[in-house]
């Protein structure tokens, strides 16, 4: 969880210009490297991409805050005892599973916010002047 809240805030940080990131795709350069012409295969740019992760993070954060401020009312505590003994096993295994799931979609985000990354830093250093060549 710490590792896709630092991507994104790493993202955040680096991404000054998202627009830059409109019409790149995301296997876009490898295509190029291989010969072949670069296609969107019906995919989101990386302009699109970054506004989702954008928009996941808060809904990540917030998912985090409303399991730890869930109230449950009196009725629905003594419910849930009366049931604890039989269902157990069951919650213990979809817990399991569900926080397996977490973390197989988190590794995929963080993956795709490094890349993204990745990719606005490489923009920046085609578009930006070398060293060694006059700025005029």
């Amino acid at each position: 969880m710490e590792q896709y809240f630092s991507a994104t805030q790493r993202m955040e940080q680096e991404v000054m210009f998202p627009s830059l990131l409109r019409g790149v795709f995301p296997h876009q350069q490898q295509q190029q490297q291989h010969g072949a012409a670069a296609e969107a295969d019906g995919h989101a740019d990386l302009y699109e991409r970054y506004q989702q992760l954008k928009a996941i993070k808060p809904m990540v954060e917030k998912g985090l805050a409303s399991v730890n401020d869930q109230n449950w009312s009196s009725s629905d505590a003594d419910a849930s005892w009366a049931e604890a003994g039989s269902e157990d096993a069951r919650l213990e295994q979809r817990l399991c599973h569900h926080l397996a799931g977490l973390q197989q979609v988190l590794a995929h985000l963080t993956r795709d916010t490094n890349a993204l990354t990745r990719r606005y830093s490489q923009i920046l250093e085609q578009i930006s002047p070398s060293e060694g060549q006059p700025s005029w």
